[in-house]
């Protein structure tokens, strides 16, 4: 599976009032491996100003962009970088509608028609994490992810601490896809199914410590409940049948 994660930094917050993108940032996964096959490009806004609060953030200038290219001079490399890929984005609404826009201008469609699907990694937090905060940074502190260098929200930057993110939110989906994946291969390279019943599983018995503890909890339990615990009413059953 080849997914992008892609973070991209605006000159404001309206792509249909005229803002635009001014920094993209891809980062490759393959098979939820890191490649290091990434895309950064830093763009020139044209004829549109970059609004104070936008630059707090990023930090970026025009005086900086100066000599950027235009969208339209990486639009190609972009594409064909994305082609068939599956896209990841935090708030995926919001770089997807920058996109869009970009390519309307040039007629080239929208960018979901070269993707393979978008998974917004914002939306998928607030499921996991309801009622919490969870916008990149709040994330990075709760997944163990080092943000220490993030001063200023960076597209590259972003999409590798995003990448990271992800990677952590869903460690625990598809484990048992992922030990076959390193598994066997048959001989024309096609993964074959592992009969995990040839393993022999150990069982192990508890030690006397450990049963007397648990005869104590049971008899505690027990006298809690005066007598009507489920596994005494089954004992007195068994008994009296």
């Amino acid at each position: 599976m080849r997914q992008i994660v892609l973070d991209t930094e605006t000159t404001g917050l309206s792509a249909i009032d005229g803002d635009r993108i001014i920094e993209i940032g891809c980062v490759e996964l393959v098979n939820r491996k890191l490649t290091g096959n990434n895309r950064h490009f830093y763009l020139h806004p044209e004829d549109r100003a970059i609004h104070e609060e936008a630059q707090r953030v990023h930090g970026i200038s025009i005086e900086f962009l100066a000599d950027k290219p235009k969208f339209r001079a990486i639009a190609d490399d972009l594409l064909d970088y994305l082609q068939g890929a599956e896209l990841l984005a935090h708030n995926a609404p919001f770089d997807i509608g920058f996109l869009n826009e970009e390519l309307r201008r040039l007629g080239r469609g929208k960018i979901t028609d070269w993707l393979d699907g978008v998974i917004d990694t914002l939306a998928m937090a607030k499921e996991m994490f309801p009622g919490k905060r969870n916008g990149l940074d709040a994330l990075c502190d709760r997944l163990g992810v080092d943000n220490s260098g993030r001063n200023f929200h960076g597209a590259l930057l972003d999409a590798e601490l995003l990448a990271d993110v992800y990677i952590n939110m869903t460690r625990g989906q598809n484990a048992l896809a992922m030990e076959v994946e390193s598994g066997e291969a048959g001989a024309d390279g096609q993964l074959v199914a592992v009969d995990l019943s040839r393993f022999e599983l150990p069982v192990l018995g508890l030690s006397e410590v450990e049963l007397q503890a648990h005869e104590a909890l049971l008899a505690d339990l027990d006298k809690a409940s005066k007598g009507k615990t489920v596994w005494r009413q089954l004992e007195m059953q068994i008994a009296a049948a």
